[in-house]
This record gives C-alpha cells, sequence and structure tokens, in this order.
C-alpha cells in the first residue's frame, strides 16, 4: 500500500499517515459560513482537500473514506447581512430572510466548488441541524468545570485546559498580548471564548438551559464532528487563518468533552491566497469571488489548476499570467490525449510525489513530463487523480472556439447551440436564473429561438439568424 506522508500542523513535523481504522479512514474541514459568494481564497481549501480526498479514497478505497465540511449557517456576519437587507427594504421577519439568504448562498457555494471540479463531501451538516448536540456538550462542559454562566453567557475557561495554545505553538499569555481577543467584564481570562450567548426575539436563538440563545462559532464544528466522525478521528484541514483560535479553541473544548479521546490525530492548514503579488482587499481593487471569475470567462479547470500548482504550504499567488498559462497547458492536453481509447492508469511515481505531503506543483510537472512523453494513459489517470477533467476542458475549447471564432467552427451549428442549451440547463439547475435567461436572450438576439416546455429546451434558427453576430457572442 502506498505510503502517505502529512505535515502535521500540530508536531510541525511530517509524519507518515496511520489511519485509527483503515476501513474507514476520517476527515473533517472547516467549511464557509454562508452569508456571501465564496472569493479565491475560499476555494483553495476545498480544492486542497478535494485532491487529499481523492488520494485517500484511491488508497484505501472509495467507500472507505468519510468526508465531512461543514456549513456554519448561524454566525453574527450572517445576522448582521441579512439586517442590512431588511434596513434596505426587504420586509421578511429577519429569521427567514436569514434562511433564504444561507439557502440560497449554500446553492452558490455548490455551484462555484462544481465548477472548480470538487467531489462532494460525504456529509455537509448545517450547524443548525445540531443544536441539540451543541447543548449537551456545553452542559457536559459546565459539569466537568471547564465551562461558566457569566450574564447570559456560556464562557470556556481556557486555563482550565492546560495544553491551550499547543497548536499554534503560543502559551495563553502570549496570545493576549499578540492577539485581538473580545474584552467583556463577564470574562475570568481575556483568552475566555464563548460557547453560548443571548439571542433577541428576532435573532436564530434556541431554548437552552442557559436561556433562549445561540451557539459561538467554535462549538459548532466540535459537535457536528463529534457526531459525525466520533470523538477521535484522522484528519482536521482547513486555512491557516483559521489555526488560531478556531482550530485552538476547537480542540480544547472537544478534548475537555471527551477526556481521552484526542480528538484529531493530523492538522493541515493551507496558506493563504494573494493577487498580482498583494494580499486580496476590496480597496485595492483585487478581490473577487469564484463566480466572477467563472463569469468573466475563466476555467473552472483552470483556476484548479493554478491553485495546485503552489504547494498547499506555501502563499498562492494568483496572475493573469499563471491563468493563461494553466489554459495553455490545458489545451494542449485535450489535443494529446484526443483519440485515446486505452485505459487510463495512474504511475507509482505520480502516486508516490502526491502522498509525499501533496506535492502537486511536482505532480503537475511529472504530468507535463508524461505528455511530453506521449504516455497518454498516465496522463489522463494521472488527470483524473486530481481532480482535472478533460470532458470539461474539451467543452470548454469548443465554446471558446465558437464565441472566439464563429467563422471556423469544426462542428455542426446544432451541436454547438446544443452545447450552448447545455450550459443554460445547468445554470437554471444551479438555481443561476439570470445567467439562464441571458443565454436565452444572447441567442435569440442573434436569430436563434429557444422553445422551453416541461421535458427540456429545444430550438429553432430563424429566418432572422446571422452567423456573424452568432460567432462574436460573448456568454
Amino acid at each position: 500500500m502506498t505510503k502517505i506522508r502529512l505535515h502535521n500542523s500540530r508536531t510541525r513535523k511530517r509524519e507518515d499517515f496511520i489511519p485509527l481504522d483503515p476501513e474507514n479512514v476520517r476527515m473533517y474541514v472547516c467549511g464557509p459560513t454562508v452569508y456571501d459568494r465564496a472569493h479565491l481564497g475560499n476555494a483553495r481549501p476545498v480544492v486542497v482537500f478535494d485532491v487529499l480526498y481523492r488520494l485517500l479514497r484511491h488508497v484505501y478505497g472509495q467507500g472507505h473514506v468519510t468526508y465531512v465540511r461543514n456549513f456554519t449557517d448561524v454566525d453574527d456576519k450572517i445576522n448582521a447581512r441579512a439586517a442590512r437587507m431588511q434596513a434596505d427594504g426587504d420586509a421578511r421577519p429577519l429569521n427567514r430572510i436569514i434562511r433564504a439568504l444561507t439557502d440560497e448562498t449554500i446553492d452558490w457555494y455548490h455551484a462555484d466548488m462544481d465548477a472548480l471540479g470538487a467531489l462532494r463531501p460525504n456529509h455537509e451538516p448545517r450547524a443548525t441541524q445540531f443544536i441539540t448536540q451543541m447543548i449537551a456538550m456545553i452542559d457536559g462542559l459546565i459539569a466537568k468545570g471547564h465551562a461558566y454562566l457569566a450574564q447570559g453567557h456560556v464562557l470556556f475557561d481556557v486555563r482550565s485546559y492546560p495544553e491551550y495554545g499547543a497548536l499554534s505553538g503560543r502559551s495563553v499569555d502570549d496570545m493576549i498580548a499578540g492577539a485581538r481577543v473580545e474584552v467583556a467584564p463577564y470574562k475570568r481570562d481575556p483568552m475566555d471564548f464563548v460557547l453560548w450567548k443571548p439571542s433577541s426575539a428576532e435573532e436564530p436563538g434556541w431554548d437552552s438551559p442557559w436561556g433562549h440563545g445561540r451557539p459561538g462559532w467554535h462549538i459548532e464544528c466540535s459537535a457536528m464532528s463529534h457526531e459525525l466522525l466520533g470523538p477521535s478521528f484522522d484528519i482536521h484541514g482547513g486555512g491557516i487563518d483559521l489555526q488560531f483560535p478556531h482550530h485552538e479553541n476547537e480542540i480544547a473544548q472537544s478534548c475537555c468533552a471527551h477526556e481521552g479521546a484526542g480528538f484529531a490525530n493530523y492538522w493541515l492548514h493551507n496558506e493563504m491566497v494573494q493577487v498580482e503579488g498583494k494580499k486580496m482587499s476590496k480597496s485595492l481593487g483585487n478581490f473577487f469571488t469564484v463566480r466572477d471569475l467563472l463569469d468573466t470567462g475563466a476555467w473552472g479547470p483552470v483556476i484548479r489548476l493554478v491553485l495546485l500548482s503552489t504547494h498547499y504550504r506555501k502563499p498562492m499567488n494568483w496572475t493573469q499570467t499563471k491563468a493563461d498559462s494553466a489554459k495553455k497547458t490545458l489545451s494542449r492536453w485535450i489535443k494529446i490525449v484526443a483519440e485515446f481509447d486505452g485505459q487510463a492508469i495512474v504511475p507509482d511515481r505520480f502516486l508516490d510525489i502526491l502522498a509525499d505531503d501533496l506535492n502537486t506543483p511536482l505532480a503537475i510537472a511529472e504530468m507535463k513530463s508524461y505528455a511530453k512523453k506521449g504516455n497518454i494513459a498516465a496522463l489522463i489517470g494521472s488527470a483524473q487523480l486530481l481532480g482535472i477533467s478533460f470532458s470539461e476542458v474539451k467543452l470548454h475549447l469548443e465554446v471558446d472556439k465558437f464565441l472566439n471564432d464563429g467563422s471556423k467552427l469544426s462542428r455542426d451549428l446544432h451541436e454547438i447551440v446544443r452545447d450552448i442549451l447545455l450550459l443554460r440547463e445547468n445554470a437554471r439547475a444551479e438555481r443561476r436564473f439570470q445567467d439562464a435567461d441571458d443565454i436565452r436572450d444572447k441567442l435569440q438576439s442573434v436569430g436563434i429561438h429557444i422553445i422551453d416546455t416541461p421535458e427540456g429546451s429545444s430550438f429553432e434558427i430563424t429566418k432572422q439568424f446571422d452567423p456573424e453576430l452568432f460567432g462574436k457572442l460573448k456568454l
């Protein structure tokens, strides 16, 4: 069996990966707080841990890996966004706005991450589905002396857990000196963090032994991972920005709630994303979402290849040059594999490279060598393990060719329109109704009439069809 080695953030060294149970390898990754579109930095951990998920399934078997990634759907940021929507004229009660907002954002997230080729995890729990488990865990922490009630809040006592700070490598006193912490007069220690907080009548809330309220952020992941993976599991992942305080707090409350269990054995953290050498910032005009990139014509496989071109433990710099280069690479590869009808393989060398702490840059270099040598079976198999779909690349190439130079189309007009209608159907399935309407309107503007029926969509070429305008369409 292939030996997987991973850099464990908790021990700060690369270790052989030895699962607790090879028949059920378990991984938890912190998911998004659902109030807005996912930006490029949010996408990096999705792609990184999707590759790890694929690797684990390849090594241990598809049915022997359990992957959990949550949705945080109760949070002050969500409440604030809903309150702004209400102030802007949304007449619905706040809780109804919040539910609609989180539902829509989860749909957006699925559509965007699907476009990047990410597999859906085995479980995608919403925090609001596990409030009972959170209340039970908090109650247990109070009973064991690790948490206390103060002015309607329940707080975790960090001094009650001597190992607090081991993940980030700092003492509690160092953290107080160097971190931004919420100062509140009811805290015993500035580093104590909220497990439960009171809610107003308008805010999301649940009845608890400590009054009507809602959970703090950190307890959510501890409760969900325990419920779905047990008190001990193999891998916990996320962005480096979550290492402190979120992951530090998860460890403290989980280890205190389930003494002797150990929580997660391996901790993996991906580094941050920059854009053209600078931190993403709306003030700098270099902040964009995955949907922004997709809507401006970037291919999902291109975004994925760029994200994987830098090792996950190093900062990743998104540049247009890298995107252009990735597009050219994928375009070359699709020409190489076009006529292949044999069996794809994953060479041992490629597998060993990927198993060495997810060395995706070297893995991509190895794929380029397969392409150069004409080893098509290895190129296809390696691409599949990295989550790169050549069929998706082919579709993008065909649509790009149609959009950029309609006079040199290699396919029949009807086939191209059918592919465009497929993009429209995907947009409708993903609830991107405005995108779907735009595709319909643009096709009709050049003389292609769309007919929607309960059985699906069809089209007819009218006398007003203009092939020149059709070739210049931008969808």
